[in-house]
């Protein structure tokens, strides 16, 4: 292998030997404005002069006639692969040059002025780059690419991780099944053995750009009496969308959760269209909730809305916060947290949005009908038709309103927003509501009023997240009020006030960083509810120990008469590169807790800890978790010991599988349903690649998913060439997508798999292809140049495959041996026939 890179070696000297003598030429040439390169081969040491072919390198990126499968890269940004053509120019029968056509021109992105100035060649097939002034087309074989370089004046608005509609890709059509599985199983002292198993997920297909997807949820509770079993399978949630990049909006069709930032949420059967903020750049899109709470053992936290789970995870003992909720979520969301102990604490969390503003200009709307529906299909309460709207008027003002309308419920909105500067956002509005149920004679009509404020410090490191104020008459029923009013025939709750702040605040001096939330409800008929959640963070150094955390997290719910306070402190010391030991302290009602834990990364995609403790009854316990990130799917489990209590194990398993007539394959997931990618490594298996937040490797037919990428955004996926296997090359290491929402987009890598060798390349009358000769696998990737006498460093090399090569209007095609040695690879002798010969018997 030494001497065949050493016989590489020398190819490209005297390659660069030839180009480096040619430097002279080429500037005269262009200087007179000629295309063709005159190549001086006297400073080649060839032993045949005559059979020398530079046909390919005398002129720039010469690219012989024909169809390529090749990457489009605008200026610095990558489309989808593509089939381009070369054709000669009409002014030039030996040229070359790529074909754009319109198909490929609305991908470009070019401005509707830019656009009214292209003129066509080839019979109006293909865009003249010369009638835009400065637009230049590059083909690279080596790369596989078609290089285009626009003045940004031709070009629509992007930014750095952001395309304009017209690059959007829609993705391929294929089937998708994510899942989220979790089992338990407790041995309770006292009360037997008890097993649990959970899960829930999204099926869906995709076709063009419309997606059907169904939301599936399950569980099943076996206690040690075995009559209590209970079983519960249902789907949650059919439903069909798609994106209007026209409109900047998202059509959906079926069942469906009211998205409102003005009224109730409910869930109605039904048509909705909507603006959709993630169709904007990244810095003009909306918030999203999250939930924070402290466990007080290993638990699982399940989020949920009217019935239908939207996330359910494993944490462990101690705060946790969860911000993976898709930001279409609004409205109250049910918490849940199981602790392992068999006990549960449940609260609700409001998806309180900041101030309603929009842009100058723009407008933003939100229109749905249908009839509200049960968590079993059936339907809720009458037809509703809504419809709310928000209108940039200037540069800090904003109008908007909406109205809910049915034959027994009628509520109307108005409410105006200010960009406050320096001073933050506010918006205040009114609604008022009037309602009537089958068994009520009078109707009710009430107002609820709402007054909201958000604002950051930069100057102090503080930023109000929320804050607002809402005030309800007693006759005034919100759109969920009044449907649970129609359901039970009379009021379950009557809203009066509700105050909700959240604040998170920095302290640079002390490396502190600190986060508040607070929310007060009461009611007209039955006691009021609070919620406190404060937390500390700090990083110290002490000696040698560097980035020592400090924290502190306290809550207080009271809900109907129930109180619950905690407290959890923690002090983690780094230790090794990727370990840590901490300690912790809890107190939860009434009781306290000590723990001191180890943990420690094996690598980025494996992690465990090991924890003991002690209670205020001196009860020992202990627990061991481990964490596994694997390609196919997330696994955790752990392991829990409560002396004289309970003992219990769990598993979970998150993943999800993609089905396509380009590839399958078994991915890991986070958010059922979302964004994701197909990559295909050209059959290679063992390529590893990195996607954003996720490392993983083409499986045995060469496939990969990556998932939970950004909806319209610019993702970015590139191979780890560190870690490419010996027989592999990637002559394409870099993919970018921009998908719509829930598109299973499709990306190819040229990786060139196979062995390397030096080979001598003969014709049947025993002479070699010319020097400079061009040599390319059945892909039409170039693996090799062909030196004097025939000689070639050939990579891609497998049994049985053919190569062609090609010089000036000729090719040959090499038909590689059906079984290559180790000991043949030092130096092959491979025949090439022309078209038309007979097939010769390739020698080692």
């Amino acid at each position: 292998m030494k001497q065949n890179n050493l016989n590489f070696l020398a190819i490209s000297i005297r390659i660069g030997l030839l180009l480096t003598g040619s430097a002279v030429s080429l500037w005269l040439n262009n200087a007179w404005g000629g295309n063709d390169i005159q190549f001086n081969t006297d400073v080649l040491d060839a032993s045949d002069r005559d059979n020398i072919d530079m046909s390919q390198f005398s002129r720039r990126g010469f690219i012989m006639p024909g169809e390529y499968t090749m990457t489009l890269r605008v200026n610095k940004q990558e489309l989808p692969e593509q089939l381009i053509r070369f054709y000669p120019p009409d002014n030039d029968p030996k040229g070359s040059e790529a074909c754009i056509t319109a198909e490929m021109v609305e991908e470009l992105a070019l401005t509707t002025k830019a656009q009214k100035k292209i003129t066509w060649w080839h019979d109006g097939e293909c865009m003249a780059p010369d009638s835009l002034p400065g637009v230049t087309l590059r083909g690279d074989l080596s790369t596989t690419s078609l290089y285009a370089s626009i003045p940004q004046a031709y070009l629509e608005y992007t930014s750095e991780n952001w395309d304009p509609p017209s690059r959007w890709d829609n993705g391929i059509p294929g089937v998708i099944l994510d899942y989220n599985l979790n089992m338990q199983n407790r041995q309770q002292q006292g009360k037997g053995e008890s097993r649990n198993f959970s899960g829930n997920g999204t099926l869906g297909m995709n076709m063009g750009p419309w997606r059907l997807r169904a939301d599936w949820q399950a569980r099943v509770d076996s206690p040690s009496t075995e009559n209590q079993r209970q079983e519960n399978w249902s789907w949650s949630r059919y439903y069909l969308y798609r994106a209007l990049p026209q409109l900047g909006a998202k059509l959906e069709l079926g069942e469906n959760y009211l998205d409102t930032d003005i009224f109730d949420a409910y869930r109605f059967s039904g048509v909705s269209l909507k603006s959709d903020d993630a169709m904007l750049p990244p810095d003009l899109r909306g918030y999203a909730p999250e939930v924070t709470g402290v466990a007080r053992t290993n638990a699982r936290v399940v989020i949920s809305q009217q019935g239908r789970v939207l996330e359910e995870t494993q944490v462990a003992a101690g705060p946790f916060r969860i911000q993976n909720i898709n930001d279409a979520v609004t409205g109250e969301l049910d918490v849940r947290v199981e602790e392992q102990d068999g006990t549960a604490q449940t609260f609700k969390v409001q998806t309180a949005n900041i101030p309603y503003l929009t842009r100058p200009g723009s407008v933003r709307y939100k229109l749905a009908a249908g009839r509200p529906t049960d968590f079993r299909h059936h339907n809720a309460g009458p037809l509703l038709g809504t419809g709310e709207f928000s209108w940039g008027v200037s540069n800090g003002w904003s109008l908007y309103g909406g109205t809910v309308g049915g034959e027994n419920y009628q509520a109307l909105a108005a409410g105006i927003g200010r960009d406050l500067m320096i001073l933050g956002a506010m918006s205040f509005d009114i609604t008022e509501s009037r309602a009537k149920t089958p068994r009520e004679e009078d109707s009710l009509t009430g107002r609820s009023y709402r007054l909201s404020y958000s604002k950051k410090f930069d100057r102090y490191d503080s930023q109000i997240t929320f804050a607002g104020y809402r005030f309800s008459e007693r006759n005034y029923l919100g759109v969920s009020e009044f449907l649970d009013m129609w359901h039970r025939g009379e009021r379950a709750y009557s809203s009066k006030e509700m105050y909700t702040i959240s604040l998170n605040k920095q302290f640079s001096s002390l490396n502190l960083g600190s986060y508040f939330n607070y929310s007060h409800q009461t009611y007209w008929d039955q006691p009021e509810s609070n919620r406190y959640d404060l937390s500390l963070s700090r990083y110290v150094d002490i000696g040698r120990f560097k980035n020592i955390s400090l924290s502190l997290a306290a809550y207080r719910y009271k809900y109907s008469g129930v109180k619950d306070d905690g407290m959890y402190l923690s002090l983690s010391i780094p230790f090794a590169d990727n370990a840590s030991i901490s300690y912790s302290g809890t107190l939860s009602r009434g009781e306290n807790s000590h723990r001191v834990s180890y943990y420690d990364r094996i690598n980025e995609s494996n992690s465990y800890q090991l924890s003991s403790g002690i209670n205020d009854r001196r009860k020992y316990s202990a627990s061991a978790s481990y964490d596994h990130k694997g390609e196919y799917a997330e696994v955790n489990t752990n392991a829990s010991y409560q002396q004289g209590s309970y003992s219990a194990i769990s598993l979970g398993i998150r993943g999800g599988v993609v089905a396509t007539l380009n590839g399958a394959a078994l991915h890991s997931n986070g958010n059922p349903g979302s964004t994701r990618v197909l990559l295909d490594t050209d059959s290679v298996a063992g390529i590893p690649m990195h996607g954003p937040g996720i490392n993983t490797r083409s499986n045995y037919f060469g496939k990969a998913v990556v998932a939970d990428l950004g909806s319209y955004y610019r993702n970015r996926i590139s191979i780890d060439l560190t870690k490419l296997p010996d027989n592999a090359e990637a002559q394409t290491s870099v993919v970018q997508a921009t998908l719509t929402e829930g598109a299973i987009g499709y990306r190819r890598f040229n990786v060139i798999a196979g062995e390397k060798a030096l080979a001598v390349i003969r014709l049947a009358d025993g002479s070699a292809p010319p020097f400079g000769a061009s040599v390319l696998n059945k892909e039409k990737q170039e693996v090799g140049i062909v030196n004097d006498d025939g000689s070639a460093y050939l990579s891609g090399i497998n049994p049985g495959d053919e190569m062609m090569v090609s010089w000036s209007d000729r090719q040959c095609v090499i038909a590689l041996p059906a079984t290559i040695s180790e000991s043949s690879l030092g130096r092959l002798i491979l025949p090439c026939r022309l078209k038309g010969e007979k097939d010769n018997k390739p020698a080692a």
